[in-house]
């Protein structure tokens, strides 16, 4: 295994940069205000949560593992399973997610922090 294209680096570094760029193009469809930036960071959150299970789902596919016998177990199961990798890769995504959502006061034109 290769630890730049496979093993860690890449995976981590995407996770990074989604956990910046999700809150900054939710915010150009959310309005200005306290109340947005409070649902930016909520629906940041579970989009994030669930891009990550489903990288996690792509990297085992990508691995080599079957994509029917990983679906086998059923809905539920695999829910549970990649939410628990998605959950555990917080670690990276969450405090990047915090700061960009942190900065976007910052742009606001018409209402004020």
């Amino acid at each position: 295994m290769n630890l730049i294209s496979d093993s860690l680096l890449l995976p981590a570094l995407g996770l990074g940069l989604l956990g910046f760029l999700v809150p900054r193009l939710l915010a150009r469809v959310l309005p200005e205000g306290v109340k947005p930036l409070m649902l930016n960071a909520f629906l940041s959150t579970f989009i994030l949560f669930g891009l990550a299970g489903l990288g996690f789902f792509l990297l085992y596919v990508g691995q080599g593992a079957d994509a029917g016998a990983l679906l086998e177990p059923g809905f539920f199961a695999n829910v549970v399973f990649f939410g628990r990798l998605g959950l555990a890769s917080a670690l990276i995504w969450a405090p990047i997610m915090v700061l960009s959502v942190a900065g976007l006061p910052r742009k606001w034109v018409k209402e004020t922090w």
